[in-house]
């Protein structure tokens, strides 16, 4: 006798099969199939004696938003390929199905660029790393080299990987802001003369990119050789925390914004954007930054990634544009999951399981028109104190697991004792994909 139910798993639900995604529905439907058998169908290894037995169900489901995904910080501490093809493995299998790759910022460059070999020769690698937290006086430093890249075949291979996985690699190109590797390695894109190395601490940095024709179409060519590695529509461009006081105080960006009749350093900042969002729209591609972009002005064809707050989000659904939602609140799985004496360093800020798995990605003041842009939520896991991929997992598991089920559950479907009591079978199986998460609280 077959038995028909309703029932709410972990991550599951399958999405519905289309003619257009008949294999993307497959996927999901096979991790579903995979969690109602015993956990150890996860292993890599054989597994003697286990009786595999599923229940007799029947499972209605679809995903609640289509934007469901993760962000990797190889920046600041260099991530190896086979994490990250570990990584995506860990994530598919929760159904997530984006992964954004912060690949440039100032403490290194980690993408090959062939046309600027010294993106990588030079800017790939700093002296040492800072000890400890940043921004404390009398700051100690390792001492220690450190850097890295992906060649451009690292990435294609990536890629293919996380294809397979119906995972999409979201490549981020930084700017204005956060560009000191770049200009480290090419100092005629910054704005003082005097030489600049790779960034040995952490922090917002003052040292950004110029405004020179010269830098726009030099970030171009950057942005061209990325469209060839990456098939996904849309590229991040970065756009966050770019300190203007050195555009305030040069002569040269003075007199270009002069000759283009842009009024202040904000619109300085828009007007670099739209030429960005312009030749990616030639590529047939799309523009998305974190939501700084919104600074200035934005064009509507941009995709705003709201960080600093649920309300930048807002911001931007109500202009018209598409928002990933990713605050700082909800999604930044660098922050402290307990008691800091208790914990691995972190950034700082406090984000336990239960404060992620109650984020609703859609604000209840908006109207229809502005909740249609909404298109998912993501985390994020910044790497500066983040050294290694052991840490990395720790910090991400099992609070991704929660962001997983907000991302993919409908919100009056969600209760976090019903989660909970779920994700001890979880975590067993993520003990079989060898994945070091945060152990459970008794």
């Amino acid at each position: 006798m077959r038995v028909r139910k309703r029932i709410t798993w972990l991550f599951p639900r399958t999405a519905p099969l289309s003619r257009r995604q008949p294999v993307r529905g497959l996927f999901y439907g096979v991790q579903t199939l995979r969690q109602l058998l015993p956990p150890a169908v996860f292993s890599a290894a054989p597994v003697d004696g286990q009786k595999w037995t599923v229940p007799a169900v029947s499972i209605e489901d679809a995903p609640r938003f289509a934007w469901r995904g993760m962000m990797l910080d190889p920046c600041r501490h260099f991530i190896p390929k086979e994490f990250i093809k570990k990584f995506i493995d860990t994530i598919a299998v929760q159904k997530m199905n984006h992964l954004h790759l912060h690949l440039t910022d100032d403490q290194g460059w980690r993408i090959e660029i062939k046309k600027y070999p010294k993106l990588t020769e030079v800017g790939a690698w700093r002296a040492e790393t800072v000890v400890g937290h940043a921004g404390k006086p009398n700051a100690k430093y390792d001492g220690i080299r450190h850097g890295g890249f992906y060649t451009q075949d690292d990435l294609r291979e990536l890629v293919a990987y996380a294809a397979d996985r119906h995972v999409t690699v979201i490549p981020e190109i930084e700017m204005p802001g956060h560009a000191q590797a770049a200009i480290a390695a090419y100092p005629e894109l910054g704005n003082v003369k005097e030489p600049l190395p790779v960034f040995t601490t952490f922090g917002v940095n003052k040292n950004i990119f110029n405004v020179e024709e010269s830098t726009i179409l030099f970030l171009q060519d950057v942005l061209g050789e990325v469209v060839e590695i990456f098939p996904s529509t849309y590229i991040h461009i970065g756009g966050d925390e770019a300190v203007k006081d050195q555009w305030k105080e040069s002569e040269a960006v003075q007199k270009r914004m002069k000759e283009l009749g842009i009024a202040d350093e904000a619109k300085m900042q828009s007007y670099f954007i739209a030429r960005m969002n312009d030749f990616l729209k030639g590529k047939g591609r799309k523009l998305i930054g974190w939501d700084e972009i919104l600074e200035g002005g934005l064009g509507k064809d941009a995709t705003v990634m709201a960080w600093r707050s649920v309300d930048k989000g807002i911001e931007a659904a109500e202009l018209g544009n598409d928002v990933v939602m990713a605050p700082t609140a909800f999604t930044y799985l660098d922050y402290y999951q307990g008691k800091p004496k208790d914990e691995p360093l972190g950034i700082g800020g406090n984000l336990p399981l239960s404060k992620v798995y109650g984020f609703d990605p859609l604000p209840k003041k908006l109207d229809p028109e502005a909740l249609s842009h909404i298109m998912g939520t993501q985390g994020q896991l910044w790497s500066e104190y983040i050294p290694g991929p052991d840490h990395l997992e720790y910090m991400a598991f099992p609070r991704a697991c929660a962001l997983a089920e907000v991302a993919w559950t409908p919100q009056a479907q969600r209760d976090f004792k019903d989660f909970s009591e779920r994700l001890k079978t979880h975590v067993e199986r993520l003990d079989k994909m060898g994945v070091k998460y945060r152990p459970l609280e008794k």
